[in-house]
């Protein structure tokens, strides 16, 4: 297959995928479709010979004429509907069609085709995801020195009894944090490159400045290699490959002036943004592919490599971000890439977005070890459809990969995640207050992060200097980090890291503090420490604002569990302050004297649970995500407390998520079926489309007069559109069918060497399985459509499309595209005369006219 290789020619945009509107529609009007949606002029179309699937490209091929095309879809695709109609490609930037797939595969099964894939075949994403984490950790280590016996292995692995509890104190003292550590066998850059003999001879201030060159050098190294390959090899206009159709090309018709119609009025088009698949978490462009959505190579080889490559540098750099929700992404290309070699799931549409779900869960599986809650993350946040099938075979691609990367050991702990904690001591009732606190402060947090992050990105990301230059602001955005990270050592250090080192529980009598953070006498060690932490805190939340949305790979996750997390360790540190200085009081009655009955972890847990929930919205996996990491349910109530807590008071404050502030960022064209509309005087009349190009039986309809249609459509902006076939009855319009903008192109290119030549639409036999009542159930066989009137476009066109009344309630609209997955509704009047038509990014639009009066 050949990724690069897409349908339409590239189309660039202002400030979108150019997927949505950047006008909506006006009540009680009927502009045109070009002005209503605000969308741009196609120069051309480009037909590929065989049927491309929605998230990979087509086999490239060279430029169509009428003399090389063959049939749209290949010999294994379920085409035996015929009332239905041959659907061709899926068009980059285009909306799938869920009924038509969902009727293919009951026909296939009705056929009898028995094709059992293999569900293990996620096992090969997870040695990828191993080389992450092991890379990932090597590499963040390398700003610091490395391993004088082996070179090749972390710092965590080259000094597994490293002991911390002088970490602190170096940090804050004029000590070297070298003179701390007792690891002979890591070796500091300042020690590789001491001018004498002994490192310690160097003064302290050269010493730390020589390091943080070093470390400042190397973090942009990585940094930059990491954009470099995302920005030059997922640009959205290097999927693209211009090729000429026979039908489409300026010299069709040639001989005829009247064949062909006019270009683009100059300066008429928007350009498109560029887009960069691999920057970022992926997440909200996963979720809006899983709603029927097309993007070219999204999810092909070549972004899988970068993503996985460049996720790796980047958390390496020390950028605030974490490489737990880009797994997602790694996942779903893995799992897109496998379901090719599978016709069943190569050919159906619908059928490949249950193996991306399942994939969704296997990557959440593998990044935070929690199988259960990667199975429940793809239903509740990535999944728009999740029918019951898919659970239990997301549920096993989830046990298989945490199985495998149980025995891989990335972290070389034995656990499959690096922060993965027990406690052994309950909690009490009083503490209750404070974990509902802790989700007062993960909501607010949440929900201003969220914001302050959307309005930056659109802002000052968008509209000013930086919008021209990524590079560079990757550049400086490094730079500050390191500037800000280098001295404090729990900024400095890796967020997995950090989270787990918070997360920790203070054992009596254990040599390992945790990089300070287990306080042994809270009257003296108390503050100092929370200074530390809440330091750290700021520091991480304002650069994770700033670096969340730079042309990295980056996810969202890590930073916002350490932000939670820093602030429930101080809540839990100052209490156990209170009890140690108020031992007596009637609110520490329940520990009955014990002085360590406060655990400063849980608290950091439960702090990090509420502000991820704050941020991306999620509940129920969430909570099943942390049982899972801390081995236990005692902490159920905590937890679910402070979640609930959290989005309850995120949602009061910024309704939408992090994820679908993202998409509305970047006008993907996601309908949310979780959110309520408000429809006020709105009637259905407000939103049809009643001006749109018809194509008419009792009309003679050429190949010339078609292609003016088809070009004309095309050349507003609407490829995702098609044409309502009508005949006359009684002075009115009654539906024939509909027949979508890339099935008429397709069909008009087979005949495109007769320019004059007659095309006829015929209504058929009803709706049915059987091989006897399609008219292209053979091309199985062979070539039975071959053999057909190439002239007789009646294959191609869908005879029972969805429609609606105009007097029928807007609630009914949304549930067709919402529930049924519609890709277009046909409107008509009490007597069933035709009125217009509804399509998906005209519904979009209408929805955020309505969200934007609200």
């Amino acid at each position: 297959m050949n990724e690069t290789a897409t349908l339409r020619p590239s189309v660039t945009q202002n400030t979108s995928y150019g997927t949505l509107p950047s006008f909506p529609p006006t009540k009680k009007t009927s502009s045109s479709l070009s002005v209503r949606r605000g969308l741009i002029s196609l120069p051309g179309l480009s037909i590929p010979l065989f049927s491309a699937s929605t998230t990979h490209s087509p086999v490239s091929t060279p430029p169509h004429t009428a003399r090389g095309a063959t049939q749209p879809e290949p010999p294994e695709a379920e085409v035996d509907v015929q009332t239905n109609g041959i659907r061709v490609w899926y068009s980059s930037f285009t909306s799938i069609d869920w009924l038509h797939d969902a009727i293919k595969d009951s026909a296939r099964r009705a056929r009898l085709r028995r094709r059992r894939s293999r569900r293990g075949r996620f096992l090969r994403q997870l040695d990828r995801t191993f080389l992450i984490a092991r890379g990932e950790q090597w590499l963040f280590d390398l700003k610091d020195g490395y391993c004088g016996s082996a070179w090749y292995k972390a710092k965590r692995f080259c000094c597994p009894q490293y002991d911390e509890q002088d970490y602190i104190l170096a940090a804050f003292t004029s000590l070297s944090l070298h003179e701390s550590e007792t690891c002979a066998s890591w070796r500091s850059w300042a020690q590789v490159f001491s001018p004498v003999a002994d490192a310690s001879d160097w003064i302290y201030f050269e010493a730390e400045a020589f390091e943080y060159i070093v470390y400042a050098v190397l973090a942009l190294v990585m940094a930059i290699t990491s954009s470099l390959l995302t920005i030059y090899l997922t640009a959205s206009t290097s999927f693209i490959t211009r090729k000429d159709s026979g039908v489409l090309s300026e010299t069709f018709a040639e001989d005829d002036d009247n064949g062909k119609v006019d270009p683009p009025v100059p300066g008429s088009e928007q350009k498109r943004r560029v887009l960069y698949y691999a920057a970022g978490s992926g997440i909200p462009e996963i979720k809006t592919i899983l709603s029927g959505f097309v993007i070219h190579g999204y999810l092909g080889g070549r972004t899988l490599f970068t993503k996985a490559v460049g996720l790796t540098l980047s958390v390496a750099a020390g950028l605030s971000l974490g490489k737990e929700g880009p797994f997602v992404h790694i996942a779903s290309c893995v799992g897109n890439i496998v379901s090719r070699f599978f016709s069943k799931y190569e050919n159906n549409e619908g059928k490949r977005r249950e193996v991306l779900s399942a994939a969704s869960a296997a990557g959440v599986a593998v990044a935070f070890g929690a199988p259960i809650g990667g199975v429940l993350f793809s239903l509740e946040e990535v999944s728009y459809f999740f029918p019951a099938k898919v659970m239990w075979r997301s549920f096993f691609c989830a046990m298989v990969a945490a199985m495998t990367l149980k025995f891989l050991d990335p972290f070389g702990s034995g656990k499959l995640v690096l922060f993965q904690v027990t406690y052994d001591k309950d909690w009490h009732a009083y503490e209750l207050i404070f974990f509902l606190f802790l989700g007062v402060f993960g909501g607010l947090w949440g929900a201003y992060f969220s914001k302050l992050n959307y309005r930056w990105s659109r802002d000052v990301r968008n509209k000013t200097w930086l919008k021209a230059h990524p590079l560079l602001e990757v550049c400086l955005v490094t730079s500050v980090t390191t500037l800000l990270c280098f001295l404090n050592p729990y900024t400095r250090m890796g967020g997995t890291e950090l989270v787990y080192n918070l997360f920790a529980e203070c054992r009596t009598g254990s040599t390992n503090t945790h990089s300070g953070l287990c306080v042994v006498n809270p009257s003296t060690q108390a503050w100092p420490v929370i200074r530390a932490i809440f330091t750290a805190l700021v520091v991480k939340s304002v650069l994770t604002l700033i670096t969340f949305g730079i042309k990295v790979p980056a996810g969202i996750f890590i930073p916002t569990l350490g932000a939670g997390a820093c602030a429930g360790r101080i809540v839990g540190i100052l209490i156990q302050w209170m009890q140690h200085s108020y031992p007596n009081s009637p609110i520490f009655a329940s520990c009955r004297g014990d002085l360590d009955c406060v655990i400063p972890g849980l608290y950091a847990m439960v702090g990090a649970a509420s502000t991820l929930s704050g941020v991306t919205r999620t509940t129920v996996s969430l909570a099943v995500i942390m049982f899972e990491l801390t081995d236990t349910l005692t902490y159920a109530v905590p937890v679910m407390l402070s979640v609930l807590v959290a989005k309850t008071v995120a949602d009061a404050v910024e309704p939408k998520g992090i994820y679908d502030l993202v998409i509305d960022l970047s006008q993907l064209p996601y309908l949310n079926p979780k959110r309520d509309y408000i429809w006020g005087s709105y009637q259905i009349n407000d939103v049809t489309e009643r001006d749109v190009d018809v194509i008419r039986v009792d009309e003679s309809n050429t190949v010339k007069s078609l292609r003016d249609k088809l070009q004309s459509l095309l050349n507003s902006g609407n490829d995702d559109s098609g044409f309502p076939i009508l005949r006359p009855d009684d002075r009115e319009s009654r539906l024939v069918g509909y027949i979508g903008a890339s099935e008429l192109e397709h069909a008009l290119t087979i005949v495109a060497e007769d320019a004059n030549q007659t095309i006829s639409f015929h209504p058929t036999a009803p709706y049915g399985h059987s091989q006897m009542t399609s008219s292209i159930s053979s091309l199985e066989a062979g070539s039975h459509i071959h053999h057909n009137d190439p002239s007789d476009f009646s294959c191609y066109m869908d005879q029972a499309p969805l429609t609606v009344q105009s007097n029928s309630p807007l609630e009914l609209v949304q549930q067709l595209f919402a529930k049924l997955g519609a890709r277009y509704v046909v409107v008509t009047d009490t007597d069933g005369y035709y009125e217009g038509v509804i399509d998906k990014k005209t519904w979009l639009t209408f929805l955020d006219q309505l969200e934007s009066k609200r």
